[in-house]
């Protein structure tokens, strides 16, 4: 399984140059409820909507979500290895949570602060 960040999601969905490898499209991919309102922030934000939207909602749709239970906020709530920003705190607590069930996972990241903290958890990064 793999635990899809919000940066990996529109890296794909805005056609970046360093976008993910296709493969990752190919298997059983996991994320925080918290992955749809930041991609669509982020679309509404550039004004994409029109020209984005229904490929947002297909690559959403290919993601299995995590709903953020009392269990996942208070983990939120506890430390991190480093210093993580609010929504990085509820995705790290939601693959914690997820791992913590015995789901064994990798998280794909483009960013350089969730992916060390993540590496400190203990967590295998997505093509790394």
């Amino acid at each position: 399984m793999i635990y899809v960040d919000t940066s990996v999601a529109l890296a794909h969905l805005l056609g970046e140059d360093d976008g993910p490898p296709e493969e990752l499209w190919d298997a059983r991919l996991v994320s925080s409820r918290v992955l749809e309102y930041e991609v669509f922030t982020r679309v509404n934000a550039r004004r994409l909507s029109r020209s984005h939207a229904d490929a947002a909602r297909a690559l959403l749709d290919r993601v299995a979500m995590v709903e953020l239970s009392p269990v996942v906020l208070a983990r939120a709530l506890e430390p991190f290895p480093a210093p993580v920003r609010t929504l990085d705190a509820l995705h790290l607590a939601t693959a914690d949570f997820l791992r913590s069930q015995g789901q064994a996972m990798q998280m794909a990241t483009f960013d350089t602060r969730m992916a060390d903290v993540a590496k400190r958890m203990g967590m295998q990064l997505f093509g790394r």
